[in-house]
């Protein structure tokens, strides 16, 4: 016997009956952004790995740690699998000429690849939804972005578990003045920088704010802000979004030490954070991203949007308790001779056009063994075909959910179909 192969680290299979439940979060997320008007766009899992290392970029984690990046063995070309969605959708867009007629509303899922340690709810692969608008420079959709989000957590049944914190980051001049108040002020306390923050002082001194080291906090807490060292026009965008959600009636939280993990963000960055996962906090983020069209080779133009990640999410359902209905067929059809199949399939199949979800019992078996496997399917009605009743063109229909003292089944016609199809919708 082979030797027996299993799926990579941190990859993961989805197997039934816990497919069916990313089915219907899948179904959630295409109705929610049908509602707001964003279109599907779907980009390849390898890109050329100057895409991120310019757009995510050169001294983020991601780029420097966590990339799954190798060299083509038949060209020579570098080629990374995506470890993020947005410069895919970024580069997507330039090369098809997307934004020639102005902005867009665009959205996409699939899986992403990053080398770090398994853990609940993070995996070396993982699946995203991403939202992105791209062209529009006002604080109203930041805002519709956020709220877009809220409307997912309402359609899941998680809004009271999630809650938002905002900030901003300003725009690139503002962030340069800040940094370098900001080293100055960790050069002055380097005594008390652990070894990831000695790292980054001079590389990217803002993710040392967002530490969780608990030894690090009162440092953190008493650095240079960067709302302090905002102007006027970032400011105002920054009170319109927080205008709007207050309109919407959406509470938030400013948090100053909110920066994210990637460089190519400006104004607005936001988080949906939970308590009921562990350190595993945020589920969904996001933010705005005006200068990374024009950074990866487009035209400059402004861009905002978010992402999840949905095994994270699904970890929040499961926590909650919250049981996503489950898409059994509606019928199960079982045969008292293996023989009626020629006559059993063809039925099945015109029942299935006209809308009826019938699931048909093969392999055969005996009477009691088929209806035990129909009951176990989950369907409603048992469909039981037998020799005399298929030549009286009728069929036996159970009731597979009803009372046991109620009658266990009856005979319909199966001319016309229609009644079939009523009876069992």
């Amino acid at each position: 016997m082979a030797d027996k192969l299993s799926a990579v680290k941190g990859m993961n299979d989805i197997v039934p009956p816990k497919s069916a439940v990313w089915e219907w979060f899948e179904q959630q997320i295409r109705s929610l952004m049908a509602s707001y008007g964003y279109q599907n766009l779907r980009t390849p899992i390898l890109e050329y790995t100057p895409l991120f290392v310019r757009g995510i970029g050169e001294v983020t984690d991601i780029v420097e740690k966590e990339m799954y990046s190798f060299t083509d063995a038949l060209n020579g070309e570098p080629l990374t699998l995506r470890p993020e969605g947005t410069a895919a959708v970024v580069r997507a867009c330039i090369e098809h000429g997307l934004l020639y007629d102005g902005g867009k509303r665009l959205w996409y899922t699939g899986p992403m690849f990053r080398h770090e340690r398994p853990q609940r709810g993070r995996y070396r692969q993982f699946h995203q939804v991403g939202a992105e608008a791209l062209g529009f420079a006002g604080p109203d959709v930041d805002a519709e972005l956020i709220l877009m989000a809220r409307r997912l957590w309402s359609l899941l049944g998680v809004r009271d578990l999630v809650t938002l914190e905002i900030n901003c980051l300003g725009q690139a001049d503002e962030r340069a003045r800040h940094r370098v108040a900001l080293i100055a002020y960790l050069e002055a306390h380097a005594d008390q920088l652990d070894d990831d923050a000695r790292r980054r002082l001079h590389t990217n001194p803002l993710r040392v704010l967002d530490t969780k080291n608990p030894a690090m906090q009162s440092l953190v807490e008493a650095a240079p802000k960067l709302i302090d060292y905002l102007g006027p026009e970032s400011l105002a965008h920054f009170e319109g979004v927080q205008a709007l959600l207050r309109a919407a009636g959406q509470p938030f939280r400013l948090n100053p030490r909110l920066v994210r993990g990637l460089d190519y963000y400006n104004l607005t960055v936001f988080e949906w954070v939970t308590d009921r996962l562990g350190a595993q906090a945020t589920v969904c983020a996001g933010g705005r991203y005006d200068g990374l069209i024009e950074q990866i080779g487009g035209k400059p133009t402004p861009a905002c949007g978010w992402a999840l990640g949905m095994e994270r999410v699904l970890e929040l359902l499961a926590e909650a308790g919250q049981t996503p209905p489950v898409q059994a067929p509606h019928a199960y059809a079982v045969l008292s001779n293996p023989a009626l199949m020629p006559q059993v399939l063809p039925l099945c199949e015109t029942l299935r056009a006209a809308g009826v979800r019938v699931q048909l019992h093969v392999g055969g078996g005996s009477m009691k063994s088929q209806m035990k496997k129909a009951d176990a399917s989950g369907a409603r009605w048992a469909l039981v075909f037998g020799e005399q009743e298929l030549q009286a063109a009728q069929v036996g229909l159970k009731d597979l959910r009803g009372a046991q003292d109620g009658p266990q089944q009856r005979l319909i016609s199966l001319e016309p179909v229609s009644a079939v199809v009523s009876a069992l919708l």
